[in-house]
């Protein structure tokens, strides 16, 4: 073992040190450690690194003087607070962010459509209502967390043993969560997790689901299940027993408490058991895909690596007609004029300049500011602001055109391109783009991320060799061989699309041969809890 972590140490070693990502750019990016004293050839000469610099992180190509910009990308991503010599480390001691220009220019560089591809498919669930699913689950929904015992009772006996009669179900989830009362009734928060449950039972990886509440809470089953249209009015007004419905509605209170509900629900899922069984694959076309990209752990090595091959993945599935969801709205800041710029019309470039104009208001009530984003873990990885973040982060959504902006948890109906307002923090991040309808995830982490998020697979990237063979169990593709040069960005691209067609046609992801998936859905619910 020690021999192997040898070699691997000398292969690293041997990479090229320095990324120089853009011409305009006065900092380059390790691509491993740097030693101080280490003289390397850059395109702008020779340079002697001045102190060590960690991999992922940033060292200067030339001075610069205090307040001068520090450029990344061809973007400007912060100020020198103090002069700064060429080799020396560039990172949040001698870098601060401020407030500058970035012209949105709405509309003002919308790329041409992709040139169309159509003749790639994958094995999906054709459901009733026309959308396709890459799994098959049934959900035990819980509107409250009241009644998140009895929802997760209900799951549990539904286990490996009791599912081997149905081959085709994949799974007894329950979904549940911390909200459901406190709040104004049919409030912001309430219409948010509405949404968010809605989408889930409306999922196409679900091909059957159960409600579950106490009966005393704000957030009303009635409510959720009339105002989303869940199930018919007629069948709502048919009497007491819901249980025996085309969709049972569970009440703990009407009910008679924890273990008569926990029986009802066990019955509820057995007679949907069969039908549920019933579904099976067929040929579909890429265009059903919908596609959630998130990033999470991440490091300097993102926006170099995974999340710009991930970007080719998407524009290649755009091409296919398919639907790409960037989120992340605080970690879109700072690089919005890039997307606005992309925008199909000045409406849509608008929609995102409100979400962050909200944004800035939602985090100044708490004495928060956006360029607290960058965590702990990111900075160590080498990201220093919040702009820096921003630019890395949304290459995911790839060089296609914006076509629309959605709200939280919102159905996503749109073709193409799209931006969905979600926190940068991962799981409301993904739960919000699952319950628009992503059918796949696309998840990159360059510090390390052990992430699921059922009903839909989750992929991991990783950003970095060194990551991906510490954590292997964990990651399904490996982005870290474009630092060391011997795989493209557009090569690595290729790979994830392909292993987007591959997971959406049943084959599992490592989160999910590690069960990985039950406890990340975190619906976001903004406004006090009252």
């Amino acid at each position: 073992m020690p021999g192997s972590w040898n070699g691997i140490w000398l292969r690293l070693f041997s990479m090229r040190a320095l990324i120089h990502l853009h011409p305009q750019d006065n900092v380059a990016v390790a691509a491993r450690r740097l030693a101080a004293g280490e003289t390397l050839t850059t395109d702008r000469g020779m340079l002697r690194v001045v102190e060590p610099v960690p991999m992922g992180h940033k060292v200067a190509l030339v001075d610069l003087a205090c307040d001068s910009p520090v450029v990344k990308y061809g973007q400007t991503i912060g100020f020198a607070a103090q002069p700064i010599r060429a080799g020396q480390w560039v990172h949040c001691h001698n870098v601060v962010l401020r407030d500058f220009d970035r012209d949105p220019k709405p509309c003002s560089a919308v790329p041409p459509p992709p040139e169309p591809i159509r003749d790639r498919t994958f094995l999906g669930y054709r459901r009733p209502s026309g959308r396709v699913g890459t799994r098959n689950y049934i959900a035990v929904i819980s509107n409250v967390n009241c009644s998140a015992s009895v929802a997760k009772f209900i799951a549990r006996r539904f286990d490996a043993e009791a599912l081997k009669p149905y081959p085709a179900v994949d799974g007894v989830v329950a979904f549940t969560h911390g909200g459901g009362c406190g709040m104004p009734y049919r409030g912001t928060a309430h219409e948010m997790l509405n949404r968010t449950l809605a989408g889930i039972a409306r999922h196409p990886n679900i091909g059957g689901y159960l409600l579950v509440g106490l009966g005393c809470e704000q957030g009303a089953l009635g409510y959720l299940v009339e105002s989303q249209q869940l199930i018919p009015p007629e069948w709502l007004r048919a009497g007491a027993d819901r249980t025996n419905g085309p969709i049972p509605v569970l009440s703990i209170q009407d009910l008679g408490g924890t273990t008569r509900t926990v029986e009802a629900g066990v019955r509820a899922v057995a007679r949907l058991l069969p039908q549920v069984n019933e579904a099976r694959r067929e040929p579909v076309p890429a265009s059903e895909i919908v596609l959630a990209t998130e990033c999470g752990g991440s490091d300097g090595n993102s926006g170099i690596s995974a999340n710009p091959a991930l970007g080719y993945a998407a524009d290649k599935l755009v091409a296919c007609g398919g639907t790409v969801i960037l989120s992340e709205t605080t970690e879109i800041y700072g690089a919005e004029h890039l997307l606005t710029r992309r925008a199909v019309s000045p409406e849509v470039a608008q929609k995102l300049l409100d979400r962050i104009a909200w944004w800035k208001w939602y985090t100044g009530i708490f004495g928060a500011e956006l360029d607290n984003n960058p965590s702990v873990g990111n900075k160590e990885g080498g990201l220093t602001t919040i702009v820096e973040k921003s630019l890395g982060a949304i290459a995911k959504g790839g060089t296609t055109a914006l076509v629309d902006v959605y709200e939280y948890a919102e159905p996503v109906r749109a073709k193409g391109f799209v931006v969905m307002d979600t926190p940068g923090y991962d799981p409301p991040s993904v739960t919000g783009m699952v319950a628009g309808g992503a059918n796949v995830v696309v998840f990159t982490t360059g510090r390390g991320s052990c992430f699921g998020c059922k009903p839909a697979p989750s992929i991991k990237v990783a950003t970095n060799t060194p990551m991906f063979l510490r954590m292997e169990e964990d990651m399904d593709i490996n982005a870290g061989t474009i630092l060391e040069g011997t795989e493209t960005v557009a090569e690595v691209g290729e790979r994830i699309f392909d292993e987007i067609l591959a997971v959406a046609s049943g084959k599992r992801t490592k989160s999910e041969v590690l069960s990985i998936g039950d406890e990340e859905f975190v619906p976001w619910l903004v406004g006090p809890v009252l």
